[in-house]
C-alpha cells in the first residue's frame, strides 16, 4: 500500500440518551475520524475511541490529535506498507497512546482489505456470518427505571444484559433485577469502582448467578484481581487492565480473570487484538468485544473482530439506532433478533455518509506523503 495522504476529522455527535457509569455521564461524543487515502484511489476509515476527559484512560481527543499529528502520522508516511501488521511495529518505540495508534492502524487494515477486495472480517480470520448482540445499561435515576429499561431491551431481542454498578448501586439493584428476570444472561460492570477492602461486599454478588463481573478493581491492576477471583465463584472479566497480549498472558497465568473483554482501541489496534485472541484460544479463555460509544465506523471494526471464533459471548456492539439519531455510515448498523450480520463487502463493509460526516465535523487536518 502506498499512502497518498491522511485526513483527521474532529467530530462531535449527540447521544440519543445520556449514558452514566461509575466514572461519569456522557451526553455527547467528541472523537476523531481517520481517513487514509492510497494512491490507488481507495480510502481506509477508522475512529479513535478517546473522549474529551481522561476518565476511562489517560488519553483524550486532544492528546490523540497531537500524538497522531506530530509522531504517528510521520512514521506512517515514511515508506510504503506491505501489511497492516507493520504499523504496530513502526509505532513500537512510541510509549502507550493505544487509542491513537489503533485509530491509524485500523484505517490501514480497512484500506488493506479494500485493496484485496475482501471484507475486513475475512482478512482478520473471521469465521462467523453474524454476531450476538448484548447491551449495556447505564446507571439509572431509579430502580424502577432500570427494570423498565431492561424489559424494553429484552423485547428488542438483546442476548445479554450488562448493568453498570458502583458501591451504592449494586446489590439491591441486582437483587431486584433477578427477582424480575430470574433467568436472563446478566453481568455487572464496575468500571474499577471497588478495592480489596470490598471483598465481603463483592462476595455477595455470587448469589445472583452473573455471567461475570467486569473490572471490579483498579484500572491498572492484575495482582489484586487474582486475590479477588480466588474468593469469588463469579468469573472476573478484565477490561481496563489489558493493553496487550503480554498483559493478557500475565493476567491468565496469575488467575486474575476467567474472561477477557477486548476493545480494539484499548490494545492499540487489530494486530494486537488478533494476538490476544490467539492467546485466549490457547488458554480457553472466553472473549467478547466491548464498546466505547463508537459511531458507525468504529462499530464496523468491532463487528469484524467479533467474527473471530473465540468471541463466544455477546458483545456491546449494539445497532446504530441505540446511540445516534443518525449515524455517519450507510447503511446503518442494524440488529435482527439479537444478531448483527457481518458485512461481506470489501473493508468495513459500510459506506460513509459524507454529508452527515461533514455536518458533524468541527475541525479537519490533512497530511501528505
Amino acid at each position: 500500500m502506498e499512502v497518498k495522504n491522511i485526513i483527521l476529522r474532529h467530530v462531535k455527535m449527540d447521544l440519543l440518551t445520556p449514558f452514566t457509569t461509575s466514572v461519569g455521564t456522557e451526553v455527547d461524543k467528541d472523537f476523531i475520524v481517520v481517513e487514509v487515502q492510497s494512491k490507488s484511489g481507495l480510502s481506509g476509515w477508522a475512529e479513535s475511541v478517546s473522549i474529551v476527559e481522561p476518565i476511562y484512560n489517560e488519553e483524550t481527543v486532544k492528546t490523540n490529535w497531537h500524538i497522531m499529528s506530530d509522531f504517528l502520522i510521520p512514521l506512517l508516511l515514511k515508506e510504503p506498507i506491505l501489511h497492516p501488521d507493520e504499523v504496530s511495529e513502526r509505532f513500537r518505540h512510541i510509549r502507550g497512546n493505544y487509542n491513537a495508534k489503533a485509530a491509524l492502524e485500523c484505517a490501514i487494515w480497512d484500506l488493506y482489505a479494500k485493496e484485496k477486495n475482501l471484507s475486513l472480517s475475512k482478512v482478520l480470520g473471521g469465521v462467523k456470518d453474524r454476531i450476538e448482540v448484548g447491551v449495556s445499561v447505564g446507571i439509572q435515576k431509579s430502580k424502577a427505571a432500570m427494570l423498565k429499561q431492561i424489559e424494553e431491551y429484552l423485547k428488542e431481542g438483546y442476548k445479554r444484559i450488562k448493568v453498570k454498578i458502583k458501591p451504592d448501586w449494586d446489590i439491591h439493584i441486582l437483587k431486584s433485577i433477578r427477582q424480575e428476570f430470574p433467568t436472563i444472561p446478566l453481568m455487572a460492570d464496575a468500571n474499577c469502582a471497588y478495592s480489596l477492602n470490598d471483598v465481603d461486599h463483592l462476595q455477595a454478588l455470587d448469589e445472583f448467578n452473573l455471567m461475570m463481573i467486569e473490572q471490579p478493581l483498579a484500572c491498572d491492576d492484575i495482582i489484586d484481581h487474582a486475590t479477588l477471583q480466588a474468593k469469588l465463584s463469579t468469573p472476573i472479566c478484565l477490561d481496563e487492565s489489558i493493553h496487550s497480549a503480554e498483559d493478557a498472558r500475565k493476567a491468565i497465568e496469575l488467575g486474575s480473570c476467567k474472561i477477557i473483554n477486548l476493545k480494539i482501541g484499548r490494545v492499540g489496534g487489530l494486530s494486537e487484538s488478533k494476538k490476544i485472541h490467539e492467546l485466549c484460544v490457547k488458554h480457553e479463555i472466553p472473549m467478547w468485544c466491548g464498546g466505547m460509544l463508537e459511531a458507525g465506523i468504529g462499530r464496523a471494526h468491532n463487528i469484524a473482530i467479533t467474527s473471530l471464533a473465540n468471541f463466544t459471548l455477546p458483545g456491546d456492539t449494539a445497532p446504530s439506532s441505540h446511540y445516534w439519531k443518525k449515524d455517519i455510515i450507510t447503511p446503518e448498523v442494524m440488529m435482527e433478533k439479537g444478531f448483527i450480520y457481518v458485512p461481506e463487502a470489501p473493508g468495513i463493509g459500510f459506506e460513509l455518509d459524507m454529508d452527515r460526516l461533514n455536518r458533524v465535523t468541527l475541525d479537519r487536518k490533512e497530511f501528505y506523503a
